[in-house]
C-alpha cells in the first residue's frame, strides 16, 4: 500500500460487544493509530455494576501492545481517583506526557447534610420551614447546621499518555504517522461567541478543523495554541477568566447531542471528543476505544473520518452506540429508544 492510499481518509467503524481484555488480546499488535477513552471511575456511579473499580494494569497493557509505537492514550478520570488510573496507565508501560482540564459548571455535588445526619441519628424530628427546608431540632444539629462532606463537582481530568517511540519522534511519524499531537488542526479561534454567530458558523464550539481564525482584518491569524484546559462556557467556570475564557471552549453535551433514549449516564460531548481524536490522531488513522459507552468518540471520530473500533461489555450501550454513529455520519439526530434487556424481559413476561 503507497504512503498516499494510507493516509486517504476511509470512514470506517465497528463495535464489538465483549470484555475488552478480550477483544484486545484478538487484535493485531501496533495497529492502533490512538486510543481515546472514557474508562470507569471506579465511583459505582448510580449504582453501576460498570464503575466499581478503575481499570488497572492489564486493561492498559493490552491497549499499548495493539497501539503503534508513539501512539497517544487520552483517557478521562474522576477527581478522587485519577491517581489511579495514571498509575495503572504508566505501570503499563505508557509514558504520561500531560493532563488536561476539562472544567464546567453544571455539577451537582453529592454531599452528607451533616446536621439532618445528627437529628436522624437522635431519632428527632425536623420541622418544616419551607419548600424542602427543615430546620435543626437538637443542639448538636443547630452547631452543624451548614456542614456537609463534599465539593461540587467542576471538572474532570483527562490523562495523555504515549506509547514508547522507537527512535525519535521525526523517525516514528516517518514511520507509523504516531508520535505527535496536531497543533494547527487544534488551534483555537479568534472569534467571541457573537461573532461565530454572525459568521453563520457553528456556534456549538470554539473547536473547529483548521480553527476559527478570522479577524477583522480579513487575515487569517494561526490562532491559540492548544491548552491543557477546556471548559463549557459556563459562567461559573469562565467568570474568574475574563477575556481569556473566549479560547477554551467546548459545550456540555445536549439532550440532542447524546439521542433521544440514551440511558448512558456519562455521555461526553462530541464537539470535545472530535476536538482530542483530531488532536492524537493522524489523517486516516484508527482510534480505539476500549470503554465506548455510548459511543461519543465513535461518533465523533467518525465525522473526523477516521476509522474506528469500538469495544463495550454492555449489549444496550453497543446498541446505542451504533444508531448514534449512524445517525451521525447520515446527517441525522438519533432517534434510539433502546429498551433494556431489563425493560425488554419485563414486557416479555406480562401475559
Amino acid at each position: 500500500m503507497s504512503r498516499e492510499e494510507r493516509d486517504a481518509p476511509r470512514v470506517s467503524w465497528e463495535i464489538r460487544q465483549d470484555d475488552c481484555r478480550e477483544v484486545m488480546a484478538s487484535m493485531a499488535a501496533s495497529s492502533v493509530d490512538a486510543i481515546v477513552t472514557d474508562p470507569p471511575y471506579g465511583l459505582s456511579f448510580m449504582g453501576k455494576g460498570w464503575d466499581h473499580g478503575v481499570p488497572g494494569v492489564e486493561f492498559w497493557a493490552e491497549a499499548m501492545r495493539v497501539a503503534k509505537p508513539g501512539a497517544h492514550l487520552l483517557a478521562f478520570g474522576g477527581t478522587r481517583t485519577y491517581h489511579r488510573l495514571a498509575c495503572a496507565i504508566e505501570d503499563a508501560g505508557w509514558e504520561v506526557r500531560d493532563c488536561v482540564m476539562w472544567v464546567y459548571g453544571s455539577g451537582f455535588p453529592k454531599s452528607l447534610d451533616v446536621s439532618k445526619a445528627i437529628d436522624k441519628a437522635a431519632g428527632a424530628k425536623r420541622e418544616v420551614v419551607g419548600s424542602a427546608v427543615t430546620a435543626p431540632a437538637t443542639d448538636d444539629a443547630r452547631k452543624w447546621q451548614g456542614w456537609g462532606t463534599a465539593l461540587k463537582p467542576a471538572w474532570e481530568p483527562i490523562i495523555v499518555a504515549r506509547k514508547p517511540l522507537v527512535g525519535t519522534v521525526a523517525a516514528s511519524v516517518l514511520e507509523h504517522c504516531t508520535g505527535a499531537i496536531n497543533v494547527d488542526g487544534c488551534r483555537i479561534g479568534m472569534m467571541t461567541q457573537e461573532e461565530i454567530a454572525r459568521s453563520g458558523r457553528s456556534t456549538t464550539g470554539m473547536f473547529a478543523k483548521g480553527g476559527l481564525d478570522w479577524s477583522r482584518s480579513g487575515k487569517e491569524p494561526q490562532g491559540r495554541w492548544p491548552a491543557n484546559f477546556i471548559h463549557d462556557g459556563s459562567e461559573e467556570a469562565t467568570a474568574p477568566m475574563g477575556e481569556a475564557a473566549r479560547y477554551f471552549y467546548c459545550a456540555k453535551a445536549s439532550k440532542a447531542d447524546r439521542g433521544e433514549g440514551n440511558s448512558h449516564p456519562t455521555v461526553k460531548p462530541t464537539e470535545l471528543m472530535r476536538y482530542l481524536c483530531r488532536l492524537v490522531t493522524p489523517p486516516g488513522g484508527v482510534v480505539l476505544d476500549p470503554f465506548m459507552g455510548s459511543g461519543s468518540t465513535g461518533k465523533a471520530a467518525s465525522l473526523e473520518s477516521f476509522r474506528f473500533i469500538g469495544i463495550e461489555r454492555e449489549a444496550e450501550y453497543a446498541e446505542i452506540a451504533r444508531h448514534r454513529i449512524q445517525a451521525a455520519l447520515e446527517g441525522q439526530e438519533p432517534d434510539l429508544f433502546v429498551r433494556s434487556a431489563r425493560t425488554r424481559k419485563i414486557e416479555e413476561a406480562k401475559p
